[in-house]
């Protein structure tokens, strides 16, 4: 459980420094096609990031919902990684592949599938 929150944690970590590093082209004043697209898709990276965080954080606790959530999470991952390396980025591939493919492994575990599907008067199941 340990291992798959820190995975989401750092995915949001990324994607918080693509929109600290997007915000910061957009301030120096890198050509965009519209203006308010460009603050629209600022908006998403830091809601994405956000909502990343949450999982995370609420995976480590032990929520139910959670574990489709970092599903869907690492399924974006392999989308973008794919592409990422067979473009010739191999280190940035990588980098997206091996964590997501460790948390999707992960999160088919007996261990993980028990911890997160707690009912009753256990703490932590939703």
């Amino acid at each position: 459980m340990v291992i798959i929150s820190v995975v989401v944690a750092l995915e949001a970590l990324a994607l918080l420094g693509a929109a600290a590093w997007y915000a910061f082209e957009l301030l120096t004043g890198a050509p965009v096609l519209t203006f308010w697209g460009a603050i629209f898709t600022l908006g998403l990276l830091l809601a994405f990031s956000a909502w990343l965080f949450a999982v995370g954080h609420f995976l480590f606790r032990g929520y139910r919902w959670t574990r489709a959530a970092a599903l869907v999470a690492q399924l974006f991952v392999l989308t973008i990684g794919f592409p990422t390396l067979s473009g010739g980025l191999v280190l940035q591939g990588l980098a997206m592949l091996i964590p997501a493919f460790a948390a999707i492994v992960f999160l088919f575990q007996k261990d993980v599938v028990a911890f997160a599907s707690r009912t009753g008067g256990a703490a932590g199941a939703l």
